[in-house]
């Protein structure tokens, strides 16, 4: 029994869009982000915030197009641990423990995809496929 072909890009479309999704609403609202960063006691939320951008943005995209697909889920999955340990360690707050196993299964879901690479439909396979001039 095989694995239909669509499925690792359908599973990297669902993990990339929180990534995509979230790193424009920080565009949006830098204010806003930087203040919640500086809440959580994190220190250069300037820095923070921009580095925040660029993983999510950046490596969300790479990850949905599975371009240098083993390394963008790497880089997400440690944000993503980061962040859980960062921003959602109140473990006394049911909504802050509920947003940390969200964090870890997200973690989980990269690793995966960082065992397995991209799939059949993605920049890496195609750029393996394409021959070589000689």
């Amino acid at each position: 029994m095989s694995t239909p072909a669509y499925l690792p890009a359908l599973g990297r479309l669902l993990i990339a869009l929180i990534f995509v999704m979230s790193g424009l609403s920080k565009i949006a609202a830098p204010a806003n982000t930087m203040a919640y960063i500086q809440s959580a006691g994190a220190p250069f939320a300037p820095a923070a915030f921009a580095i925040a951008v660029l993983v999510e943005l950046g490596g969300g995209l790479a990850l949905l197009l599975g371009f240098q697909t083993r390394l963008a889920a790497t880089m997400l999955a440690i944000f993503t641990l980061a962040a859980a340990v960062l921003f959602h360690n109140n473990m006394a707050d049911q909504n802050q423990m509920i947003h940390f196993l969200k964090n870890i299964a997200i973690t989980g879901g990269l690793l995966q995809v960082v065992a397995f690479g991209a799939g059949a439909f993605s920049l890496d396979n195609r750029r393996k496929s394409v021959p070589v001039p000689a």
